[in-house]
C-alpha cells in the first residue's frame, strides 16, 4: 500500500509534469471506484485544466479549473503518464490529456477515483476527516496533538483520522527508531519518547521519500522507486539480527495487525 513516501513523490511528479494539460476525455473501466455515475464525471472533468496537486494522507488532489479530481490507490496500483499508443496491459481509468498524453491508473485491489466541486472538497467525506500529514507537522504541533490521543502508539500512528500518512509498511522501522513498543499506551510516554517518537517518524519516512518510494511501487513513468528491501531496518525481517544490539527481531501480534520489533530494544515495560 503506497504511504507518503509514495503518495508525496508521486504528488511532486504529478506537479511538475501535468499542470496547463487540458482534460479531453475519461475512460473508466471500473465504475465503482466513482463516487458519481460515469456519464456525470465525464462531463464534470471535460475541458477542464488542471492546475496543481497536493496530498493529503494517501489521497492525491488534483485541482482542475472545474473542480477536484481526488485518487487514492487503495491497497496499491499504478499511475503513469504516457499515451495510448502504449498503454499497460492493465488499467482502470485513463484520463485522456487535449496534447495526446494520458494518465493511466490501475489498482491491484480496489482504490478511489473522485470528483469534488471547487467548493466542496470540505464535503468530500473520505477526505475530511483525515487528520494533518505526519511529515507536515511541526515538532510541536506534533507533541501537543500526540498528548491529546488516547489509546496505544501504533494504532495512533495508524489512524488516518488522526495523522494522515502512515502505513504497515513504514510503521515497524519508526517505532524502532523510537525505541517504543507498538502496545505502549500513549499516557505512559514521556515527553523525551514523544521527542523520540517525532524524530523517528521523520527518519523512517524521509530516506525512503527522497528515494521516490519503495522499490515495489513505480513512479510516473513507471520506474521503480529506488528505496530497496535491504534499507529497511526491522520491517518484516522476523528472526534476522537487530541492526542495533543483534538480537532476533520477533513478529507479535497487536490488534488486527501484526508487528515486527526488537524484544530487546523495544520493551513493552514503561
Amino acid at each position: 500500500m503506497p504511504e507518503v513516501p509514495e503518495i508525496a513523490s508521486r504528488c511532486a511528479e504529478m506537479n511538475q509534469a501535468l499542470p496547463g494539460k487540458y482534460i479531453r476525455a475519461l475512460e473508466i473501466k471500473q465504475p465503482k471506484c466513482l463516487n458519481i455515475p460515469v456519464e456525470l464525471f465525464q462531463t464534470r472533468i471535460a475541458g477542464a485544466m488542471i492546475e496543481t496537486v497536493s496530498y493529503h494522507g494517501k489521497w492525491l488532489l488534483i485541482c482542475t479549473s472545474r473542480g477536484w479530481i481526488l485518487l487514492n490507490l487503495g491497497m496499491g496500483g499504478e499511475i503513469l503518464l504516457t499515451n495510448r499508443q502504449n498503454l499497460p496491459s492493465k488499467f482502470r481509468a485513463i484520463i485522456d490529456f487535449s496534447d495526446d498524453s494520458a494518465l493511466v491508473i490501475n489498482f491491484w485491489w480496489f482504490g478511489y477515483l473522485h470528483y469534488a466541486e471547487m467548493d466542496a472538497l470540505a464535503q468530500h467525506e473520505m477526505t475530511a476527516k483525515l487528520g494533518p500529514n505526519i511529515l507536515d507537522l511541526s515538532e510541536e504541533a506534533f507533541s501537543e496533538r500526540f498528548r491529546q490521543q488516547k489509546g496505544k502508539v501504533k494504532a495512533v500512528l495508524l489512524d488516518q483520522t488522526r495523522f494522515a500518512g502512515i502505513g504497515n509498511a513504514y510503521i515497524h522501522d519508526i517505532l524502532f527508531l523510537a525505541h517504543l513498543h507498538p502496545l505502549r499506551p500513549i499516557a505512559s510516554l514521556s515527553s523525551e519518547e514523544i521527542h523520540q517518537l517525532y524524530q523517528a517518524t521523520r527518519s523512517g519516512l524521509l530516506p525512503a521519500l527522497a528515494k521516490g518510494g519503495a522499490f515495489y511501487e513505480t513512479d510516473l513513468f513507471g520506474n521503480k522507486g529506488r528505496f530497496l528491501a535491504e534499507d529497511v531496518l526491522i520491517g518484516y525481517r522476523e528472526g534476522q539480527p537487530c541492526p542495533q544490539c543483534q538480537t532476533p527481531i520477533i513478529k507479535i501480534k497487536t490488534g488486527s495487525t501484526s508487528s515486527f520489533i526488537c524484544p530487546h530494544c523495544q520493551s513493552d515495560t514503561v
